[in-house]
């Protein structure tokens, strides 16, 4: 079966028999909608639609004939282009780990040729870094959202970073910080909705479920708990002292 696949100008078939066009170029013409786009007339028919960059990189102009290799080069040089374009949209929204670019590209439709040649492009770039892209995850959920190792870890490696990155990161004590200060300064931030438990065990559930969702390991939850329980305890004896 005959597959036809259309992204903008670029028209790909698939399990079919279809000669790529081959000729001479007859003409070159700015599109009406986007004049940064160019419309090539092989023979006087269209063939696809590249961009300035891609026109002017290959050198292309009236006169010129193409080959069946020239053609598929214009093809992939132009996916290519597009894929690029797409990706570095998606990093101006957000700094993103190289596995998910290379998923969202799949998930637009572009071919593995062209996701690998935009990933090595943003890398030569230095727009596409796992290690600068873990570094800055971290500082980021540290200032604002604080978590424990593990739960960093988890959060990366669903990133896509590899895990030979993730663990080399974490073994940065000063990008993570003091996880004991962290998590009490957590645990402060939210011990109101827990104060009211009727006992040390009550509260142990409630506000070590709490800090352990956010990967903080039990020598620092137990510690945190003990702390924290104690200075309730102090808490409620001296209201009850002012109360007399």
């Amino acid at each position: 079966m005959c597959s036809l696949y259309a992204y903008t100008t670029i028209v790909i078939y698939q399990n079919c028999d279809y000669t790529m066009p081959v000729g001479t170029i007859t003409s070159l013409h700015a599109q009406i909608n986007d004049s940064q786009r160019i419309s090539v007339f092989i023979d006087g028919v269209f063939a696809l639609g590249i961009s300035l960059t891609t026109l002017t990189r290959e050198g292309l102009y009236v006169g010129k004939v193409l080959s069946e290799a020239d053609y598929q080069r214009l093809e992939q040089t132009e996916t290519t282009e597009k894929s690029l374009y797409v990706a570095l949209r998606l990093l101006s929204a957000r700094p993103r780990s190289t596995a998910e670019i290379r998923e969202r590209l799949q998930r637009k439709g572009f071919t593995a040729t062209s996701i690998e040649q935009t990933v090595e492009r943003l890398r030569e770039l230095d727009l596409l870094d796992d290690t600068a892209f873990a570094r800055l995850w971290i500082e980021n959920r540290q200032t604002h959202r604080p978590r424990g190792v593990n739960a960093l870890r988890d959060e990366l490696r669903r990133k896509g970073v590899h895990r030979d990155i993730v663990e080399a990161t974490l073994q940065d004590d000063q990008l993570i910080g003091d996880e004991t200060e962290q998590a009490i300064t957590l645990a402060r931030s939210i011990v109101h909705k827990y104060s009211d438990s009727p006992n040390r065990t009550t509260f142990a559930r409630r506000m070590g479920g709490y800090l352990q969702r956010r990967g903080f390991n039990f020598d620092i939850v137990h510690s945190v708990i003990d702390q924290l329980w104690q200075e309730i305890q102090h808490q409620q004896e001296h209201t009850q002292d002012n109360d007399m």
